[in-house]
């Protein structure tokens, strides 16, 4: 069996630098086989001027989207963002096909190897059916009005057994199915989004599954929730919701829906740009005496677009918090790059260690998707797909950097 061998200015396993002399040894296919000295590696080892480390994992993403990219204005803030989305996704079936697929395209070329993928509907599901890149597909639920609850948990049903038909489909081909798993399960949209009567009928579904939410995003989702007043509001007026079924708890709005997500076995919580301290510790103390497993999603490339707003990363480090990346969608950002989001958060918070975010693109990623079996580390028997990130200034990662992938 023919082997390949990668040697860079430094390898990155997943977890941590192992410096420049060390050679990653893996089949033709991109299985994992060893991690060697340079000294015994002789002489086929391809030599890259770059951090060599596995496929970036994207924890967050609206593929289905794709299609509006450059069509919403930045800085709009989150209520009239979704209210453009809600009134201009709508384009012939084919465009939205058509850059899909483009998008799809899009993360290879940067190193993404899986993707954690938001789904309303399925017109994702011929896309991820090619077997191109793993996807955990997240079928999101939403619904303000009690009075659609049924209609739209029945939508999502259907949209749910279009995509369990590919994955069954897939593991008819073992091969495939190991290369690039297809996973799906059910997520709430969000806290302002979801009417208790919709929660009811999909949290039985959590138990065992990774659950994704969008978090408190924007300061109007806990105004919304403590005094019952703000911006969102002005968005149900404008899409003609009633509200008067909604009773204001008085508390943040982490706070108020967490509970329900309590036989999860992942959480993922997406932005987080309003998430306060104390938002923290009770999701923190509470997923922990559930045994669940909690993690915090950035993507703040898409947090600058929309609200011109960065989380509290810092924050989140000193709690010890589980982060990881994602990219959002290309009506929010303007490149689905899990590289791009690392220069931004490098940018703003340079004290932070790349080998830090580098767990979190990889590792950290795989984990909280329920991928790590296969993806994130460079595990012997693994094939989490192997890049390249070069032109580096001193080791680090520079505006110039760009990625590769070379298994």
């Amino acid at each position: 069996m023919a082997y390949l061998q990668f040697s860079g200015q430094n390898l990155f396993d997943g977890t941590q630098f192992l410096g420049p002399d060390k050679v990653l040894i893996t089949t033709e296919e991109g299985i994992i086989k060893a991690i060697i000295p340079r000294s015994d590696a002789g002489e086929q080892v391809q030599q890259f001027k770059g951090i060599i480390a596995p496929g970036f994992i994207n924890a967050h993403c609206h593929l289905e989207l794709s299609h509006m990219k450059g069509i919403i204005p930045e800085h709009t803030g989150l209520p009239d963002f979704i209210l453009k989305i809600v009134n201009e996704r709508h384009f012939p079936e084919e465009t939205i096909l058509a850059a899909i697929a483009q998008g799809e395209a899009a993360m290879l070329e940067a190193g993404i190897v899986a993707v954690g993928d938001i789904s309303n509907n399925a017109l994702t599901a011929p896309q991820k059916q090619q077997g191109n890149l793993a996807y955990h597909t997240f079928v999101e639920i939403s619904g303000w009005k009690p009075a659609i609850a049924e209609s739209r948990f029945a939508n999502a049903l259907e949209v749910l057994s279009k995509f369990r038909l590919i994955e069954a489909a897939a593991s008819l081909s073992p091969l495939k199915a190991l290369t690039n798993p297809l996973k799906s399960s059910f997520s709430p949209h969000a806290p302002y989004s979801v009417s208790n009567e919709l929660w009811q009928m999909m949290m039985p579904h959590f138990e065992g599954n990774t659950i994704t939410i969008h978090n408190q995003e924007t300061p109007a989702e806990n105004e919304l929730f403590t005094k019952g007043t703000g911006d969102f509001v002005r968005m149900y007026n404008a899409m003609n919701i009633d509200q008067t079924h909604f009773t204001p708890t008085g508390q943040n709005s982490l706070p108020s829906y967490f509970p329900q997500l309590e036989k999860a076995k992942n959480i993922l919580l997406v932005h987080n740009t309003t998430t306060s301290e104390a938002d923290m510790d009770y999701a923190n103390q509470l997923s922990k005496q559930n045994a669940q497993d909690l993690y915090y999603t950035l993507c703040v490339n898409a947090n600058l677009y929309i609200e011109n707003k960065l989380p509290p990363i810092e924050l989140l480090r000193n709690k010890k918090s589980n982060i990881v990346l994602g990219t959002d969608s290309l009506s929010s950002n303007h490149e689905l790059s899990i590289l791009s989001e690392i220069k931004t958060i490098t940018k703003h918070f340079p004290n932070i260690s790349l080998e830090e975010m580098l767990q979190w693109a990889t590792l950290n990623g795989a984990k909280a998707l329920q991928l790590d079996s296969q993806f994130g580390s460079f595990g012997i028997g693994k094939k989490p797909g192997v890049i390249v990130i070069d032109q580096l200034v001193n080791n680090q990662i520079s505006e110039a950097s760009t990625v590769k992938r070379l298994v």
